[in-house]
């Protein structure tokens, strides 16, 4: 297939577009690098530096690839810079969304697959989260994607276009070859192992006090590498709809950072910080329909999914260079 990867020069997208390439499938990158990386790139993908935002452009990238499939993972996804410049996140995701849209309608690309969030579900009242369960984001972020999935169901309706809604839980882990080099980074397991590469001095663990067995925040943690699998599998099968992509296991904040110092050897300080607001003591999704429709059942554990991150680190200590 001829498939379209928006954000590819990131760090999902990076393991995906990696995946496509080894799968025989010829990928075209689209990717403004704000946030992405020449260097996360796969050399074997064509990369055009294009915004979303330019739909003309846009267009004709998608036609002159003869694109069969998009892939949109291009997004702003920080959760607190969400809060504090909303109208950020509702430009590059729902504006940025909607160009894209427009430009697949007039380049005739029947199929998207795109990059969703748990943080549609905002604060669930039934854990693990099912696909039915109601959609209350909390923070623009959430939201912005939320707009987005309404958008697709009714240019589905108006256009044809067959949507696959992918709702991550939390992406951990690297490929060989490629891992997580963000400008600004928010993920606990990036953070825990800078500690040990001499980055930071501590780690800090907002919320001691949950309901939860070690009293703090428990989270699904699933390997980038099985993403991307998911991704391949929507691609390239007639399915659509909405899925949870997550193990249905969860692992705390203090099983993390002890899983890191079990697989880095080193001592990572601690320091203990009040709850964030917002943040539920547990998010943990249902699989059973990605396991059903996908045939995707994610295999890796978490001290896989630490240990090939810490590899990755210690391969690229300065990240990407780019």
């Amino acid at each position: 297939m001829r498939i379209a990867v928006t954000g590819g020069a990131g760090y999902i997208g990076s393991v995906c577009v990696e995946l496509l390439c080894n799968s025989g499938h010829e990928v075209m990158v689209i990717d403004n690098l704000e946030e992405g990386h020449r260097g996360a790139v796969d050399g074997r993908a064509r990369l055009e530096v294009l915004d979303l935002r330019e739909t003309s452009r846009l267009s004709e990238a998608l036609r002159s690839h003869q694109t069969d499939a998009v892939i949109h993972y291009a997004a702003s996804v920080l959760v607190g810079e969400s809060v504090a410049d909303p109208a950020k996140y509702y430009r590059n995701n729902v504006l940025g969304g909607l160009s894209l849209l427009e430009a697949m309608v007039a380049a005739g690309v029947p199929k998207i697959v795109f990059s969703s969030t748990s943080a549609t579900y905002g604060i669930p009242a039934v854990v693990p989260i099912v696909e039915d369960c109601a959609q209350n984001p909390v923070n623009p972020y959430g939201h912005s994607k939320l707009v987005f999935e309404g958008m697709l169901a009714w240019f589905a309706k108006a256009h044809g276009i067959k949507p696959v809604v992918f709702r991550y839980f939390n992406a951990a882990g690297a490929s060989v070859r490629f891992g997580e080099d963000r400008r600004v980074e928010t993920h606990l397991i990036p953070n825990v192992l800078f500690v040990a590469l001499g980055r930071c001095d501590s780690v800090k663990v907002f919320g001691t006090d949950y309901e939860t067995p070690d009293g703090s925040a428990v989270r699904d943690y699933v390997h980038v590498c099985d993403l991307a699998e998911a991704h391949r599998r929507a691609v390239e099968r007639e399915v659509s709809g909405a899925f949870n992509l997550g193990t249905g296991r969860g692992n705390s904040v203090w099983e993390v950072i002890q899983a890191c110092r079990e697989v880095t050897g080193h001592d990572i300080p601690v320091v203990e910080a009040g709850r964030r607001e917002g943040d539920p003591p547990v998010l943990v999704a249902a699989g059973d329909k990605a396991a059903r429709v996908l045939d995707w059942v994610p295999v890796t554990d978490l001290e896989e999914m630490v240990r090939s991150a810490w590899a990755w680190y210690q391969a690229h200590p300065d990240g990407y260079q780019d």
